[in-house]
């Protein structure tokens, strides 16, 4: 257990015997994650680059002899409460939609689940694009198969969130969230085929440090500009596969094959498909530059994916291409973009460790005094993945 991590599970078992007069037996974690380039390609069958952050889900479990599941959250006022019986989609409590759904799918695969009672905390920022949905759905999927004595493996527990945040509920998102938060390993990004669902880690660099700014920017995904973009690259792949019949994703067709049928596509969709494309090509290109440690290079790349989501996703806003704009100001640097699906949220950088705290600073600073709003920052390295704790 990190020693950061044991003030954090004694004040959750303190509230877990306060609240029920008992104490849990067992604890689990669950990272957020960062993405350090690989943006809109999940859900193209493409390849993603993420990192798992020093920001997660801590949840406490006790289990309960009937098939009752109560939960509360310390970041949440109303409780939640349902029976493994009958799990419907609570409109009120809608926070525990996340464990309600794990569950739903974990008995949809045919497996038994006991009930239990739990008690979560999170130190990743609902909303900020750092994937505080997955780290929930992993950590209660990584209980109920403890607690109910289940052979989950990591790659089948990602899979089974991924449909609990699809189909129940109704976030159509990639599976790049669930995966890193399940098998993310300490100082690497993971490069994530997600087709093939093929994986390697990739070393970061001891000598550089992931600066997360988080904007202050909300923003809803569900029902969003998020399935709009999605529904464009699908009507992409229809057109272009009119004169590139073999292709089956965005995943398939290079830039060389865009600038030769891209006239055919609406000037949307086209833009919408480049960005994929040539993200897809970046992702690759910054792998080999980290794995010869050339982070200029690929500090350039992410500066390149910013401007492709900025200009072809139209993902962005003003404050995330601000804190880019201080970001490259700022001492230390190799590249800076936003990350997550966009709209508000946080960019992430990659700086030089020893000016990190500098660096998070002046683009602090600068953010203040442009915007009068506050941008906090969160300086991390990769974080192990989902993982059961030491009571």
């Amino acid at each position: 257990m990190d020693d950061n991590q044991q003030p954090a599970l004694l004040h959750l078992s303190a509230a877990f015997e306060n609240k029920l007069g008992a104490s849990p037996t067992r604890f689990f974690r669950a990272p957020g994650r960062v993405n350090l380039i690989g943006e809109h390609t999940d859900y193209n069958e493409g390849f993603v680059l993420p990192a798992a952050i020093n920001r997660e889900v801590l949840m406490a479990v006790r289990p309960r002899a009937d098939r009752v599941v109560r939960a509360w959250s310390l970041q949440a006022e109303e409780p939640a409460e349902f029976s493994l019986d009958s799990i419907g989609f609570d409109h009120q409590v809608r926070w525990s939609n996340y464990l309600r759904g794990v569950a739903f799918l974990l008995q949809e695969s045919g497996h038994h689940l006991e009930g239990m009672e739990a008690l979560i905390t999170s130190t990743v920022p609902v909303g900020s694009g750092l994937s505080s949905s997955a780290a929930i759905e992993v950590a209660t999927c990584l209980a109920f198969a403890a607690i109910s004595e289940l052979e989950i493996p990591p790659v089948g527990m990602a899979l089974l969130c991924q449909r609990a945040e699809n189909e129940f509920v109704g976030m159509p998102c990639g599976i790049m969230d669930q995966f890193v938060v399940a098998l993310a390993q300490t100082g690497k990004a993971l490069q994530i085929d997600c087709r093939s669902l093929q994986y390697q880690p990739v070393p970061v660099g001891e000598q550089a440090a992931i600066v997360v700014v988080d904007s202050g920017v909300r923003r809803q995904l569900v029902g969003s500009e998020y399935r709009t973009r999605r529904e464009q690259c699908e009507q992409g792949v229809r057109l272009l596969q009119q004169q590139l019949p073999q292709i089956k994703a965005l995943r398939d067709v290079t830039s060389a094959d865009l600038e030769r049928s891209g006239q055919a596509l609406p000037p949307a969709v086209l833009a919408r498909c480049r960005h994929v494309v040539s993200e897809n090509e970046r992702v690759l290109e910054s792998v080999a530059a980290l794995e010869r440690g050339d982070l200029g290079r690929f500090g350039k790349l992410m500066v390149a994916s910013h401007c492709s989501l900025r200009d072809d996703y139209e993902v962005s806003c003003p404050e995330l291409d601000l804190l880019v704009e201080l970001a490259m100001a700022a001492p230390g640097v190799y590249g800076s973009r936003l990350t997550g699906a966009g709209f508000g949220g946080c960019t992430v950088s990659l700086v030089a460790r020893d000016e990190a705290a500098a660096f998070a600073q002046q683009v602090a600073e600068g953010y203040q005094a442009a915007t009068g709003c506050l941008a906090e920052s969160y300086l991390t390295s990769p974080q192990p993945g989902a993982q059961e704790l030491a009571a």
